[in-house]
Order: structure tokens, then C-alpha cells, then sequence
């Protein structure tokens, strides 16, 4: 094998680095060469080591030296891009640099003193090939290193010993090696018959060994293969970029994303640079700008997002020690640190990072959209369908384009004669005009919009303007693609610069998966959807409300503005009115339609934090909520708002437990609020649970067991429990022994929960004692009742849901039971197991959850509200009510919430005498208690 190395990346070429840069063999790198490898020593070195005839001494040797060069460089490149943090491409050519340089010295070490053959044949001259990443000579710390041994005829046997030899080497090296064994015509043929070689082989780059034979392969892959296949490389390449932002969630504002494969990441990125090597033999965007693809300011905007997206994996890499591509959390937060970023008013450091990402992310999409299109003017991509184009030929007239604009490649584009300039309207028109004629926009006019946003910022109180932003979101029967068309471009950002603030904007918490302004733009798109009747199955309640009729401005503009007061100081729903106030006339809004705007979107959170913190079976829940709500149409309004709001949080937020209490307390709200609900007394209400308890006990025993079952509950319980719950306990109560615990497992498919139920024996703090067992479990409490007998026993029923927030399957209803009965029994100790299972999860360590405890004597007429809210964690619940228990608070019900890594436990309580916690001093005692158990520094042993 001729040895020598003759490095000929293109991609990242130099012909004159900066000063911060470093050049060697075509790279850019981010030191000296001779501060990242001593070559010379290293040389000298292997040359000395490896001098042994014994081949195994000689190889381990070889992996000595070489292993010490391979982490010392690593360690050199990780600590220069600590201090040039920024420098994530010019690291990721230096790891490859460095695989470059320990590649080929094992070869050589292997070559020459291993399996020495001074005259090879013709069949034993082979070349190496860098493939893949590796190929590209772009690098992450623990990328794989892709090799391929190219041999001209069958593989000899001196060959097979020679690349064994050095694939041992590389592994023991703790290098991920993908290599293969080819000849010229196995990487034709395979290159034909396989997308994902013959991508690779694109990407070959020569590293040592025949040259000719190299170059041959180059010259027959371009002849034979990649000349003629342009339009098939495409369309395989386009499909499975869409297939991987399916797989990744199908959205480029993810708020952990990954930074390698999903949308907006890298490999789109690299998606471009492949078929514009493909089509166009160009090696560089810059080359782009040549073939008019792509203009100056594109180019830019391309390197730019490849280096940010470079910078960012490098340091997913080194602060992990993996090859980990996903944007975690707790990974954001470090990386934020390293790069500088700091907090500012209202945003913590990692948001502003984040948004930075995102900021990126749209721009690799914009770039995508533009170069997909010219890949349709020039008939190598399939064109959008020719249905809205024949429909506008045969039209008679409907659906023709305004004089401005014209048809380009089968999208709408601005005039020749049109000047944006001095008629900046057209930039808004032409997102109404491509809605009406359903036509996508050409991306040359998306360019024009972009690079004219300041005309767009000229017409923010033009009378015009405003109707026709108005009619985008309301009348083209698609606000989702006006909107995020608009964002995309940053012309809703320009128009409406309150929005614009909230533009990839991440929220740092595990309950919201978007974007502020990608969860926005996807609630109204849900609204619309609701309205058009698509959701009639999903969301009955809300699609009838749609379809009798709704104030339509009134509940589009609220949805779109619910979130704009994120990323400021104070409360987002308070400043987000205020915005709402200034924003609304601006659109040309009425005062009336206005000041419903506001409304809503300062109430937003009101109907989900009361269905989901409250007992909603209280009457005076429904009270002092309808107080707040006051009319009907207020009401109709803002459940419809809530259910946007929610199911655009993110996949599976929307459940039928969330369903049920929303729809729960609209119904009793809207008969408190219009008459209908029947004025029954407390008293009145027992009697009638009662009553339907009689009717159904009945069937099962006599009338004495009826009449005594009736006198062993207090009035809360007949208030507390449905009928079914309530002769599920009469008939435990028949066969139960003393010092026994019954329990039943029930599927409860209407709220999307398993309702586990308790009748035993009364005892101090058994109510801690159950959340305990079912935490233990591994379920998730979402509400529980407990209410004690006149004649000692204890009823308890707990909703839960398993670590999905699902029902439980019927598979796993028994072992539930069993597991929560061991610990009931005391089998197992909670309070010790805890202890174990309390570690916070580094994913969610920098979240910052402030510990709220919160009493109110006024939200129910008999009982004190506690709510707690704090970080989530296992036990969390068990701590809370044991120290309840421990002070001698009786825990009527409680209502738990979890918002991601926040969790929000509401507990209905009485104190020893049966009264409410009217002492101050009592309920600071109880508070600091609770404080000290959140923080793990109070729990009763």
C-alpha cells in the first residue's frame, strides 16, 4: 500500500485563516497543529515503541502512544473551545483533523511494522476512504469514524490481515468505527440499490493509501451514478427528512430538541449540502450564490445556523462524555453558562439561549422552503398538485390574481412592475391573495418580505393593514398557515412587535413542549379546526358552542394574544391584558370587543387552575368561580380558550380526565349563573344521595342493613362520593373483618384514571399512609376522598394514573392492588424507601419550582384549602398529608395537579374539633412544617 496522506476536504477549504484560526492540510483548526498533536515526537515516538518483533508488544504499544496523542488532543481542542466558546466549527474540523492523524498512523504502524510487504501487488494496493460525517471532516467529540478500505479486485489475504490489524487498533483506541470493504463495483452497485451508501459515498474524502484508485471511484460515481440519478436523489432524500421530523415530534420549536436529527437541526442542514452536491457538484453554500440558489445574505444566514448548531453539539458532546444529540434540560442550562449567556428582566439565561437555537432552527426551515422551490422551478423536485391550478383555469373569471402578482413556478410572486417600497401593503396582501387562490408563496417573495420587514413595521396603524391581518386570522379558513407563514418570515413579528417578543421564545419547564409562539399559533389552529367541526368527537362541548355561535374576533384575538405577556416581569396573564388593551384598537377593534379580549386572556388560566386545584363538588367552588365569570357568554368563551390552550400545550396534555372536570364545572357554573341549578340545601343534597343509595342497596339486602348503612356516614360523605363509590363501600363493609383491608381496583374510563378503593379500620393518618402506598406503586395521585364512619372505619377512594398519565391496563390492576397492600400491611416501610427514590433527576435539577403554601378559609363553607405547591417529586404527597396527619389536621379530599416538574396538592382539611384553621399562629406552624418536609429536611421519620 503507497502511504502518504493527501487531505482534500472541501467544505470547510481555507486559503488564508484568520487570526483566531490555525490551517493544516485544507482544515481550519482551532489551535496550532503542533499544540493539538506533536507529530514529529509522535512519530519518533511509534517509531522507537513498536521496534519489538513481538507483533502483540508492538501493537499495544502503538495503542499506548497513540491513545495518550488521541485524549491529549481531545483534552487540547475541549479546553481551546472553552475559551473560545463560540468555536464549535473549527473544533469539529480539529476532531476530525485528529481522527485524520491517528487513523493513518495506524495504518502506517500496521503497514510497516506488523504485516511489512515491501512489493505489493497490484490487487494489494488499497485505498482509504473517510465516508460518512467523518467524510465531511466535520467532527464531534464522539462522533463515529466512518472508514472505507477501498480494494481494486477481491480482497488477499496479506489485505484482510492489514485492515484487521488496524480496526483492532481503533477499538482499542475506544474509537466507534463503521468501516466496510469494498471494491469499485460493490460501491456502484450498493451506491444503486441503497440511499443511505450511496450518500455516504458522496461524501468520500481521500485519506491515504492509492490515490488512483480513489480517484477512480470519484470520477466513476459522478459518471455512472450521480449524473443521472438527480431527480431520484431528491425526491429519497426529501422523503426521509420528512419521515425524520415525523419521528422527532414534526416540529422545529420541541423545547428539548435534538440538535443532530430533528427539525431545523443539522442533518437539514446537511440535507442541502448533499443535494446541492448531488445536483450541482458545489462543495460550499457560497457555491450556491454562483448556481442562484441562494443569495449573499442566505449563504450568511446558512453559516451562521451551521455554526451555532456546531458550537452547540461540541458541547453536548464534552459536557456528557457521549455522543448525546438531544438538547436536554438540564444540558441547556450548561451549555447556556459556557456560552455567556446571563438572565435578564423577566427570562432566565437558558431561555434567552434557547431562543437563540430556535432563532436558528426557523432559519435552516426558510432556507429548506427556498431551496426546495428552485428545485421545483428547475423540474427536479415534484411540484405543489395541480388542482388549485387547473380549478383557477376553469374558473371563469374566480380566484384570479391581482395585478401585483403573478404566478411563478406554480406559487404566487410579486409583480415584475410591483414595488414593495413604496407599497408595503403587497407584503401583507400577498399572504391573503395566496390563501384565497389556494396557492403557496413563491419563495422569491418570501425573500422580498423578509428583506423589507422595516415597510411591514410602516403599517402597524394603518387602517388597511390591520383589516386585511384581521381577515387573515378570521376568514381564510386557515389562520394556522397565515400565521406561521407570517412568523416564519418575521413579518408578524415586524407588523405586531408584542408578538415578536414572544418569537422563539422557550418556556423552561417540563409541562410545555413549544415554543410561546409555536404553542400560539397551534391553539389557533385547534380553534379553527374546532369551528370547521373537525373536532366534534374530541371536543363535543366546545364544537357545539362554536357551532351555536361565538363573538369569532372576540375568541381568535384572545387566543392569539393569551401568551404575549411571556418572557416579561410579573404575570404573564395580568401584563398580557395590558398588552391586549393597546394591541386591540391598534387592529381596529371595537371598545366592547376589546375589553372581552382582555378579559380573557387575563382570566386564561382561571377555568383549568379551578377545575384542576378545587373541589369542583363543592357548591361553593362554582360560587365564587361564576362570581368571577358572571355571564353565559363569558363563560362559552372561555372554556373554548381553555381547551385551545391546553391540547396545544403539547401530545397527550388533552385527556379525558382534564375533560371531565373542564366540562364538570362549566355545566354546574352555567345553571348557577343562569338559574337552572336546582337551590337545594346542604341538607336537601344529602337527602337526595341518600335516597339513590336506598335504591340501589336495596337490590343487594334488606331494609335494616339499608337504614344502617345510612346512619354510619356523616353529611360529607353523601356529598363527597358518587352512588356507585358509595354501595362499592356498603357492600365492602358486609364481609369485612376486623384488622382487615378491603380494596378495589376500578378502571374509570370516563376521567382517564384507575380508582383504587379503601375500606378498613380507622387510624391515625391513614390517609398519608394510602398516598404513601400507591407512590410506592408507582402511581400518580390526580384526586382523592377520605371520610371517616360514626363507627370507627375509614372510606378512601384515589384516582390515579400510571407514570404516563394513563389509566391503568387491566393487566396491571391486580399487582397495583397487591403492591399497595403489602405497604398498607407494613411489609414495606414508605418513609425508608423514599429515602432512596428522593434524588432529584439531574434532567430537572434547574428547574426553579418557589414552594408555595397557601390557606384559604373562604373557598369552601366547612373546610380549610391548603394548597401546597412546590417541586414534584416521589413521596411528595406522603410527606405533605403525614405531616397534616402529624399535627392533627383531619385531610377531607384532596385535588392534585402536575404541571411537568411542578406539582399542585390542594387539600380540604378540618382541625381536631372538626373547625376550620382560623388560628394565624396555627397555620404559620403548619406552613413551616410543610416548608421543611418539601425541602426534605422535615419529614417525620
Amino acid at each position: 500500500m503507497t502511504m502518504g496522506s493527501a487531505l482534500s476536504t472541501r467544505r470547510r477549504a481555507v486559503s488564508a485563516p484568520t487570526e483566531a484560526e490555525h490551517a493544516a492540510d485544507g482544515l481550519s483548526l482551532i489551535l496550532p497543529p503542533g499544540e493539538i498533536i506533536d507529530m514529529p515526537a509522535l512519530a519518533a515516538a511509534l517509531d522507537a515503541a513498536v521496534g519489538c518483533e513481538n507483533p502483540a508488544e508492538a501493537r499495544g504499544a502503538c495503542v499506548a502512544l497513540l491513545r495518550a496523542a488521541k485524549d491529549g488532543a481531545h483534552a487540547s481542542i475541549a479546553a481551546a473551545l472553552e475559551a473560545r466558546p463560540f468555536a464549535g466549527p473549527l473544533a469539529a474540523s480539529s476532531y476530525a483533523w485528529v481522527a485524520d492523524r491517528i487513523v493513518c498512523l495506524a495504518i502506517t504502524t500496521v503497514q510497516e511494522r506488523l504485516h511489512p510487504l515491501p512489493n505489493p501487488t497490484a490487487c494489494e494496493r488499497m485505498a482509504v476512504l473517510a465516508v460518512g460525517g467523518y467524510g465531511r471532516a466535520e467532527m464531534a467529540p464522539s462522533s463515529d469514524v466512518d472508514l472505507l478500505f477501498l480494494t481494486p479486485y477481491k480482497q488477499t489475504p496479506w489485505g484482510e490481515s492489514v485492515i484487521e490489524s488496524v480496526l483492532y487498533i481503533l477499538w482499542d483506541l475506544k474509537l466507534k468505527i463503521g468501516h466496510s470493504v469494498r471494491t469499485v463495483e460493490d460501491c456502484l452497485r450498493l451506491g444503486r440499490e441503497d440511499f443511505t451508501i450511496r450518500t455516504a459515498l458522496l461524501e468520500q474524502r481521500f485519506l491515504m493509501g492509492e490515490r488512483a484508485l480513489a480517484d477512480t471511484l470519484d470520477t466513476r460515481l459522478w459518471k455512472e451514478l450521480f449524473s443521472r440519478t438527480g431527480p431520484e436523489f431528491v425526491e429519497a432524500k426529501l422523503d426521509e427528512r420528512a419521515e425524520r421530523h415525523r419521528r422527532q415530534g414534526g416540529s422545529r420549536y420541541l423545547v428539548e430538541p435534538n440538535v443532530k436529527e430533528g427539525k431545523g437541526g443539522l442533518r437539514d442542514l446537511q440535507t442541502l449540502y448533499w443535494i446541492a452536491k448531488y445536483l450541482y457538484h458545489a462543495d460550499t453554500p457560497e457555491e450556491l450564490v454562483e448556481k442562484g440558489v441562494f443569495s449573499e445574505e442566505e449563504v450568511a444566514t446558512f453559516n451562521e445556523a451551521e455554526s451555532f448548531l456546531w458550537t452547540v453539539r461540541c458541547h453536548l458532546h464534552l459536557i456528557s462524555g457521549r455522543a448525546v444529540e438531544q438538547l436536554t434540560f438540564d444540558m441547556q442550562v450548561e451549555i447556556a453558562a459556557r456560552l455567556g449567556f446571563t438572565d435578564t428582566l423577566g427570562r432566565r439565561a437558558v431561555e434567552n439561549f434557547m431562543q437563540v437555537y430556535f432563532t436558528h432552527a426557523r432559519a435552516v426551515g426558510e432556507l429548506t422552503r427556498i431551496f426546495c422551490a428552485m428545485l421545483e422551478a428547475q423540474h427536479v423536485k415534484s411540484r405543489p398538485p395541480l388542482g388549485p391550478r387547473l380549478r383557477r383555469a376553469f374558473g371563469f373569471g374566480r380566484n384570479v390574481l391581482p395585478e401585483e402578482f403573478q404566478e411563478r413556478d406554480g406559487r404566487v410572486d410579486f409583480a415584475e412592475a410591483a414595488d414593495v417600497a413604496a407599497e408595503p401593503i403587497l407584503m401583507l396582501r400577498i399572504f391573503q391573495v395566496s390563501l384565497n387562490v389556494g396557492m403557496l408563496i413563491h419563495p422569491a417573495a418570501f425573500r422580498t418580505v423578509a428583506a423589507n420587514l422595516d415597510g411591514i413595521e410602516s403599517l402597524r396603524e394603518t387602517p388597511e393593514a390591520n383589516a386585511i391581518f384581521l381577515d387573515l386570522l378570521l376568514n381564510t379558513n386557515n389562520p394556522e398557515r397565515a400565521l406561521r407563514r407570517l412568523n416564519e418570515t418575521g413579518a408578524l413579528g415586524a407588523f405586531m412587535p408584542e408578538f415578536g417578543h414572544i418569537v422563539a421564545l422557550m418556556q423552561f419547564n417540563m409541562y410545555h413542549h413549544y415554543t410561546v409562539d409555536e404553542h400560539t399559533i397551534q391553539a389557533v389552529s385547534i380553534l379553527s379546526r374546532i369551528e370547521r367541526g373537525e373536532m366534534k368527537v374530541e371536543l363535543p362541548l366546545a364544537s357545539d358552542i362554536m357551532r351555536q355561535g361565538i363573538e369569532r374576533e372576540v375568541i381568535y384575538l384572545a387566543l392569539l394574544l393569551h401568551d404575549i405577556g411571556k418572557g416579561r416581569p410579573g404575570d404573564h396573564s395580568e401584563v398580557g391584558a395590558e398588552i391586549a388593551r393597546v394591541v386591540c384598537p391598534r387592529l381596529g377593534c371595537d371598545d366592547s370587543t376589546t375589553d372581552s379580549v382582555e378579559w380573557l386572556v387575563r382570566h386564561h388560566l382561571l377555568l383549568s387552575d379551578v377545575a384542576q386545584r378545587r373541589d369542583i363538588s363543592d357548591p361553593r367552588t362554582v360560587q365564587d368561580f361564576a362570581r368571577i365569570v358572571q355571564t353565559p357568554e363569558r363563560l362559552r368563551k372561555l372554556y373554548v380558550l381553555t381547551v385551545c390552550d391546553i391540547m396545544a400545550v403539547g401530545p397527550g396534555t388533552w385527556n379525558n380526565w382534564k375533560a371531565q372536570l373542564l366540562r364538570q364545572l362549566y355545566d354546574a357554573t352555567r345553571a348557577y349563573i343562569t338559574g337552572d341549578a336546582d337551590p337545594l340545601s346542604r341538607r336537601d343534597r344529602v337527602e337526595e344521595a341518600k335516597a339513590a343509595l336506598v335504591a340501589e342497596y336495596s337490590k343487594h339486602t334488606g331494609p335494616e342493613a339499608v337504614a344502617e348503612e345510612l346512619e354510619r356516614h356523616y353529611p360529607s360523605y353523601w356529598l363527597g362520593f358518587d352512588t356507585e363509590t358509595q354501595l362499592l363501600f356498603a357492600l365492602m363493609d358486609e364481609d369485612i373483618l376486623p384488622d382487615e383491608i378491603y380494596s378495589q381496583v376500578i378502571p374509570d374510563q370516563a376521567r382517564d384514571a384507575t380508582k383504587v378503593a379503601f375500606y378498613m379500620e380507622d387510624h391515625p393518618g391513614i390517609f398519608s399512609r394510602i398516598a404513601g402506598a400507591l407512590a410506592l406503586a408507582g402511581a400518580n395521585v390526580v384526586d382523592a376522598r377520605c371520610f371517616t364512619t360514626t363507627d370507627g372505619y375509614v372510606t378512601s377512594a384515589f384516582w390515579v394514573q400510571d407514570n404516563q398519565g394513563k389509566p391503568y391496563e387491566k393487566s396491571r390492576l391486580d399487582r397495583l392492588r397487591r403492591s399497595v397492600e403489602r405497604t398498607l400491611k407494613g411489609e414495606v416501610i414508605a418513609g425508608e424507601e423514599f429515602k432512596v427514590k428522593d434524588k432529584v433527576k439531574r434532567r430537572v435539577k434547574d428547574f426553579t419550582v418557589p414552594t408555595r403554601v397557601i390557606f384559604d378559609n373562604d373557598g369552601s363553607e366547612i373546610y380549610t384549602i391548603i394548597e401546597v405547591s412546590a417541586r414534584d417529586r416521589p413521596g411528595l404527597l406522603y410527606d405533605l398529608t403525614r405531616i397534616l396527619s402529624g399535627l392533627g389536621i383531619s385531610i377531607a379530599s384532596a385535588v392534585v395537579a402536575t404541571y411537568g416538574e411542578q406539582a399542585v396538592d390542594v387539600f380540604y382539611v378540618k382541625d381536631l374539633f372538626g373547625l376550620k384553621l382560623h388560628s394565624e399562629a396555627k397555620r404559620r406552624s403548619i406552613e413551616a412544617r410543610l416548608r421543611a418536609a418539601i425541602d426534605g429536611n422535615g419529614t417525620p421519620k
